[in-house]
């Protein structure tokens, strides 16, 4: 039975947010922020296989919390590398047989750091994928300056600048094909999209993003999403 895979990244070190520890392993509302990233894909029908990209020190840990915050939910833990390309390219080797057996259609990659994604975002970027191959949510880039050749700040009137979200989502054939390919040039894109665009050709669609989707990184960031969970008639 064909399912879909989601790919959770939380192999970078993550200490802007001002602790010495990864930001994705502090606590969010009574749960670790990886948790809420990976119970935002246990909620999408379809999505039958997770995968915890991690560095190798905060297997340990990660083991303790999948244990008492995310019980009986299988999560295949990988190590990650170096860098977020790295990351994706070992999680896709780690599915690659089951993505050749055709066992695993659509694959979603997502920052563990996004902890508060909306089940409605992930629903409409694997429902696009499943159609047309590729898709990231965005929202519109506003307030947009620019400077002009004496120096001067410039408005722009630019309005197709997008400020690109995740998870992204790919059919996996061609998302592993991007990335074999990948490695054998050397090259490392700056989020999985760019990788399928450049090697498969993939036209890949923009949905609707969301507010609520913030990552954090910084202090405030933890702050603003403790405020969201606070809030009266949030709703994931």
């Amino acid at each position: 039975m064909t399912m879909h895979a989601g790919i959770v990244l939380a192999a970078g070190a993550g200490t802007r947010v001002g602790n010495s520890r990864n930001k994705v392993y502090l606590p969010l509302g009574g749960r670790r922020i990886v948790t809420w990233s990976l119970e935002l894909f246990r909620q999408v029908p379809g999505i039958g296989r997770l995968v915890l990209l991690v560095r190798d020190n905060d297997r340990e840990l990660v083991g303790e919390i999948l244990d008492r915050e995310f019980p009986d939910v299988p999560v295949d833990v990988v190590t990650g590398g170096d860098t977020r390309h790295e990351s994706e390219y070992r999680a896709l080797l780690h599915l690659a047989d089951d993505i050749r057996r055709g066992e695993i259609d659509i694959v979603l990659v997502h920052d563990a750091a996004r902890p508060l994604t909306p089940v409605r975002v992930v629903e409409e970027v694997l429902a696009t994928a499943m159609r047309t191959g590729g898709a990231i949510p965005a929202l519109p880039l506003e307030d947009v300056a620019g400077v002009d050749e004496a120096g001067r700040i410039s408005e722009s009137d630019r309005t197709d600048l997008i400020r690109v979200q995740t998870p992204q989502a790919f059919r996996s054939t061609q998302l592993l094909a991007a990335y074999e390919a990948a490695a054998a040039d050397g090259f490392a894109g700056t989020d999985t999209a760019s990788c399928v665009e450049r090697y498969q050709g993939v036209a890949v669609h923009v949905v609707a993003g969301d507010p609520r989707n913030l990552k954090v990184t910084y202090a405030d960031d933890l702050f603003m999403a403790e405020l969201m969970l606070a809030a009266s008639g949030y709703k994931r």
